[in-house]
């Protein structure tokens, strides 16, 4: 069990929910020692991580989407404190990649019981910014950007699709340069994904089967086309497995450089940040969550 939490809150994710009254209810009876910090704007969460580890807390919890928990995550990079992830975002893919109930009530039990352990997961890394999901350009980053907060609010994942359907009415074609490990290559497409995860938010859906948060590798993902038969067929190739289609390209490599011409804006996670060109690349392990506790994981895992 952890004696000493902090928990990071974002008031501004999700929707409306009592947190401070789930958390007591869980906590007190534990004889948890808890802290509640709430972030005001971004940078905040990734300030408020790096100062409870720098207090020796046992453990930091965030609630927020998935933005909230990537700088939670950021600011923990290098320390061996563990993150507890209580969804509260709108897609939570964070939580549902690593089999964490999107019941909060649930999620706060990781932290007080004894069927928790705490896992090792990779991070992408591109300058001085972290992503658990992926990094994207083009068709991805615009929904991203076309959202607003008021319809996240009020229609949850269902405004990220109606975004996208209307996007797709004008999809951004870019011309893509990429170094995979030092082999160049190029080709079109409306979205390129360097994905660490494979998880689609909370709808249960993987980009591709064969993408592993804790592989020590990244997955490249570019979607070539945007007419609605390639957009069937893809869903088809999704939904079964397939690794390459005519409409999607996958590769795997530790260090990605990408140059879109023209420049494109670049989400992590969900937050948009900065344009084209970059670089990414692999750091395996480098983050601590706690998730459920695996049926055959040794005792010596868990808390």
């Amino acid at each position: 069990m952890y004696k000493h939490v902090h928990v990071i809150i974002n008031p501004a994710a999700g929707a409306d929910r009592p947190v401070l009254s789930i958390l007591n209810a869980a906590f007190q009876p534990a004889e948890i020692d808890w802290d509640v910090f709430v972030t005001k704007k971004e940078g905040d969460a990734r300030r408020l991580a790096q100062q409870s580890a720098a207090a020796g807390v046992d453990a930091v919890a965030v609630w927020g989407g998935d933005g909230t928990v990537m700088e939670v995550i950021s600011g923990l990079v290098g320390t061996q404190v563990p993150v507890a992830i209580l969804p509260g975002g709108t897609g939570n893919g964070t939580s549902n990649e690593l089999g964490i109930s999107s019941d909060p009530v649930e999620a706060c039990a990781l932290i007080c019981g004894n069927d928790s352990q705490i896992r090792q997961i990779d991070l992408g890394q591109i300058g001085d910014n972290y992503f658990v999901l992926n990094a994207g350009v083009g068709f991805a980053t615009s929904i991203m950007e076309g959202t607003e907060r008021e319809a996240k609010d009020r229609l949850g994942v269902i405004a990220y699709l109606l975004t996208g359907l209307q996007t797709l009415r004008e999809p951004p074609i870019a011309h893509y340069h990429l170094t995979l490990d030092g082999k160049h290559m190029e080709l079109d497409g409306i979205t390129c994904l360097i994905a660490n995860a494979g998880t689609l938010g909370n709808t249960g859906v993987k980009l591709a089967q064969d993408i592993d948060v804790s592989d020590g590798l990244l997955d490249v993902l570019i979607i070539r086309n945007a007419d609605l038969g390639s957009l069937a067929a893809l869903a088809v190739s999704v939904l079964s497995g397939n690794k390459h289609t005519p409409t999607l390209e996958h590769w795997q490599a530790r260090e990605i450089t990408l140059v879109a011409d023209p420049p494109q804006s670049v989400q992590l996670d969900g937050d948009v940040m900065g344009q084209t060109p970059f670089t990414a690349r692999v750091l395996p392990g480098a983050a601590r969550i706690i998730v459920p506790k695996a049926a055959d994981a040794p005792d010596s895992e868990h808390k």
